[in-house]
């Protein structure tokens, strides 16, 4: 009985958020939820919350390595989206007026907006006939290039605080 006890009074101290509980330990591997919480959240098809998705990537991949550009960057290991490897995520720090997520793809946006087409049927049409155009779907994802790589993210204005007004 006591073998039992123990791992459901540790659990219920790590949801409590008990003084002493457990941290998540980083993974070698990414959590099963990583395609559809982070790619919904991506294709800008989910609520974005930046507290939220902070402590989700912290949960997973451990503290960010950096925090930079209005953004805190985490290294994901292997992860993928869309069958994309995925090397890092990042989340706005709330100094900026818009909340987002964001993730750097280790292909050209080209094969990542084919991917992403093919994956999922949504599709980011060039915004221009630029050399190096941003790349945007209906719902405002935005593919953009990273060097060889690719950057995308979903951005969204912060909503008001209750009882103000616009």
């Amino acid at each position: 009985m006591a073998a039992f006890l123990l791992p459901a009074l540790l659990w219920v101290s790590i949801l409590a958020g008990a003084p002493g509980a457990v941290l998540a330990q980083k993974q070698d591997k990414q959590p099963s939820t990583f395609s559809s919480v982070i790619g919904s959240a991506l294709l800008c098809r989910s609520q974005l919350g930046n507290a939220y998705f902070h402590d989700y990537f912290k949960t997973f991949f451990g503290p960010a390595y950096k925090h930079e550009g209005g953004a805190y960057w985490f290294r994901t290991g292997e992860a993928t989206l869309w069958g994309v490897p995925v090397s890092e995520v990042l989340v706005g720090d709330d100094s900026s007026e818009r909340m987002f997520v964001a993730a750097v793809a280790e292909v050209p946006p080209d094969q990542l907006e084919q991917a992403i087409a093919t994956a999922t049927g949504v599709r980011h049409l060039a915004a221009d006939a630029s050399n190096y155009p941003l790349r945007v779907s209906n719902p405002g994802s935005t593919i953009a290039y990273y060097n060889t790589k690719s950057k995308i993210y979903c951005a969204k204005f912060k909503p008001l605080a209750p009882g103000r007004n616009p």
